[in-house]
């Protein structure tokens, strides 16, 4: 066993972030070989695996006691561009600053990374086996649809996640405000699945002095955007967010709780929701209904001459389950009542309903365990991540993030944004909380 010194959840996040991986291009190389030379002097067994040598994949095995089935704890090491943001801090200088490590990837996901890290690298320096072995992978290209990433070892080395139940990737955190009288800790069950389409609606050319009324492009095109102006397809109340309301219902004050009773019996009705945070809102709107969003129109060449052909470019995010694009599509033609030829741009894969058994109740276990004050909830995420590619393979995945946020620092204010920062608390309560669950897991 090696006696490498652990360099501590802090000092690795700021490591991490001082590798810059934007993507694109990503060249995520160095960061993943430094993360393997770390682990590798630790004793660990690992592996690169990728499609090209400047975009690999790290997969690292710590064996376990075998008391439990493998576990797999996935994370990306690319960013999103810092270009035309206004930074107070450079983006990748990884400064502790009052308490806080600034720079970009701090909390999408570099910091969580490096909570794993630690939690794996105490663990191994203590001689302490996990319950079961833990796989750590490594990986590249989430922020670009994954493709060089984990869907590559999805697709092309699932042996590598043999006897694998469970996973944990990014995503949870303390985040929701509802009236900032509970702090919750999300655990997220599921995610919405993107399904982009361009939408192509053709009229009559020709002057623009002229009318032309429903024959128009331009008219098709305000029908559609009317249309879907609300942002959704109508309410479906799914098992997963059936379960969350009711909690949140049960654990909030009286008059707060009995909003979200009342959203919950009637989501169509989004005014039961008024005394919310609008942000709140709108995320509880979301995961209520298969939402589709307009966000690039290209059409016409000259302001006198109406075109012949209008097209749009809808941002489509459809709830887990059985719900697949040909009945989004049909929903998206019976909505906005026009005709409309409709292409598929991307398509991600589908998530099941998630079951909330004896591994969600141990996460949710560790978080009472550290923070009594906090309430762990079932969410589930407007957006996604890698974890829709792992239960491709049979693996329950989880988005967990451990987060106490007593800084006032929301998590999702600080995804993507200028001047992204974590604080030194967070990331030492997330460690620890990792190097509870490891240590013993069902």
């Amino acid at each position: 066993m090696s006696t490498l010194e652990n360099p501590g959840v802090v000092a690795l996040t700021q490591r991490l972030i001082r590798f810059d991986t934007t993507n694109p291009p990503g060249d995520e190389a160095a960061c993943v070989q430094y993360v393997e030379q770390l682990l590798r002097a630790a004793g660990l067994e690992t592996r690169l695996l990728g499609r090209e040598p400047a975009r690999p994949n790290l997969i690292a095995r710590l064996p376990g006691r075998g008391e439990a089935p493998p576990l797999l704890l996935h994370a990306h090491v690319d960013v999103v561009p810092t270009e035309n943001q206004r930074w107070s801090r450079p983006p990748f200088g990884g400064e502790l600053v009052d308490g806080e490590v600034w720079g970009r990837g701090a909390v999408d996901m570099k910091g969580q990374l490096a909570m794993m890290l630690d939690a794996v690298l105490r663990l191994r320096a203590t001689g302490t086996p996990p319950a079961g072995d833990v796989l750590l992978a490594v990986v590249c290209d989430e922020e670009a649809g994954s493709a060089a990433g984990a869907k590559f070892l999805v697709n092309e080395h699932p042996e590598v996640f043999a006897g694998v139940r469970y996973a944990i990737g990014e995503d949870g955190g303390a985040s929701l405000g509802l009236g900032g009288h509970v702090r919750f800790h999300p655990i997220v069950v599921a995610e919405k699945r993107a399904v982009w389409v361009r939408a192509v609606l053709r009229g009559v050319a020709g002057h623009a002095s002229r009318v032309t009324g429903s024959a128009g492009a331009a008219y098709k095109l305000t029908r559609l955007l009317g249309a879907i102006d609300g942002g959704g397809l109508g309410t479906v109340l799914t098992p997963a967010v059936d379960t969350m309301l009711g909690e949140l219902a049960r654990v909030l004050p009286e008059r707060e709780g009995r909003r979200i009773a009342a959203f919950r019996a009637d989501p169509a009705d989004a005014s039961a929701l008024d005394g919310f945070d609008e942000r709140d809102i709108r995320y509880l709107s979301s995961i209520v209904q298969h939402t589709v969003n307009a966000t690039v129109i290209h059409g016409g060449t000259k302001t006198n001459v109406l075109p012949s052909e209008i097209s749009v470019e809808l941002d489509g995010r459809v709830l887990p389950g059985d719900f697949g694009t040909p009945g989004f599509l049909a929903e998206l033609r019976a909505k906005s009542g026009v005709d409309m030829d409709l292409e598929v741009l991307v398509e991600g894969e589908q998530m099941p309903q998630p079951k909330l058994g004896a591994f969600y109740e141990r996460l949710a276990g560790v978080l009472r365990e550290q923070d009594p004050g906090g309430v762990p909830i079932p969410m589930v995420t407007t957006a996604s991540t890698d974890a829709r590619l792992f239960p491709q393979l049979g693996i329950e995945t989880y988005g967990w993030l451990p987060l106490r946020q007593s800084t006032g620092t929301s998590y999702r204010d600080m995804l993507h944004v200028a001047d992204e920062r974590i604080a030194v608390e967070d990331l030492e309560f997330g460690a620890h909380c990792f190097h509870e669950l490891l240590r013993d897991y069902e």
